[in-house]
């Protein structure tokens, strides 16, 4: 008797369907939702009965919410803010991971207890928003408190200094805290990249007589360019939503100096009227210039030699295919 095969292709399927189930309920439905009624009239909890806007003549406008948005000076103030704040924090970011990194991967240079380092670097990332906005503003404090005190002690100023009523100075606190929470993530990610590739072209590159400084910018990070990519395309994403230090350290403060547009779509959604259309067409708005970002970070730091060769590839093909039909 032949014994039946036993097809595990079932399992695969089954073990799937939790994750589908909450793919669907909690990310692809929020998502279609969001992207409807956003061109609609919604405001409010708990309204069942919303239409698409129209004018007053009674002419369709889909688009109204948008305009609204987009003519509302918080909001231009807010995306202003969000980009400023990201990329203030994102270029230290980086730095400080690229040099962690070269220091922890170098050949030559062993540092004795890496994983104590890399734990503390990395400790930030996994304490709570509201801790670390608490921590701060206990720093920060005014007119007493341990920042004015080292500042007074190194006759750097006069007098305590209320740090939350200066525009700069508070954004520069909220884009060191973010700085401070993510540059040990960013650095296991690029230690992680190093360890994937081949030691042989470092042990090529030293026998040549490479210096370490040569081949972490000449064969480190080439060789990194995707992983780069990776890091600036979720960084950017993670800034424009940025959303629990600015709200939790000074609510926007002072005057609107550190409101993002993940605070302006929520409180124009849980706040005053509840205009879920309009946050919602905020949110599509944020999407729009994620995507667009994204495009083109992926069109600056696409591996050009990769491309080159899936091209010759298809080239090769399509010419092997037209030799077999002749």
């Amino acid at each position: 008797m032949r014994k039946k095969s036993v097809s595990y292709a079932k399992y695969g399927y089954i073990f799937s369907i939790p994750f589908v189930v909450a793919f669907l309920v909690f990310s692809l439905y929020p998502i279609v939702y969001t992207l409807v009624i956003g061109f609609t009239d919604l405001r409010g909890l708990g309204v069942k009965e919303y239409h698409f806007l129209r004018t007053a003549e009674g002419n369709l406008d889909l688009f109204g919410n948008f305009r609204t948005v987009l003519n509302n000076k918080t909001f231009t103030t807010s995306l202003k803010n969000t980009i400023i704040l990201w990329t203030a924090n994102f270029i230290p970011q980086i730095s400080m991971a690229l040099l962690l990194t070269a220091w922890f991967t170098d050949r030559n240079f062993k540092v004795k207890g890496q994983g104590a380092y890399k734990i503390l670097i990395y400790m930030p990332n996994i304490i709570t928003a509201a801790t670390i906005a608490i921590l701060f503003n206990s720093l920060f404090g005014y007119p007493k408190g341990p920042v004015n005190d080292l500042l007074m002690k190194l006759k750097c100023i006069d007098g305590p200094r209320n740090f939350s009523l200066q525009r700069w100075t508070a954004r520069g606190v909220v884009s060191f805290i973010q700085f401070w929470m993510w540059y040990g993530n960013t650095m296991i990610v690029l230690i992680a990249g190093v360890l994937g590739i081949n030691p042989s072209l470092f042990e090529a590159a030293e026998i040549d007589g490479a210096t370490p400084t040569q081949i972490f910018f000449r064969i480190t990070l080439p060789l990194l360019r995707t992983i780069l990519l990776y890091v600036l395309v979720t960084s950017m994403i993670g800034g424009l939503q940025m959303f629990d230090i600015p709200k939790l350290f000074l609510n926007g403060g002072p005057d609107q100096a550190t409101i993002t547009s993940s605070m302006f779509i929520h409180e124009q959604a849980f706040s005053g009227s509840y205009l879920y259309n309009r946050a919602s067409a905020a949110s599509i708005i944020v999407f729009g210039i994620i995507i667009v970002l994204s495009i083109i970070l992926f069109q600056i730091l696409k591996d050009k030699d990769e491309v080159a060769r899936r091209k010759y590839l298809r080239a090769q093909r399509k010419a092997a295919r037209r030799r077999v039909n002749s």
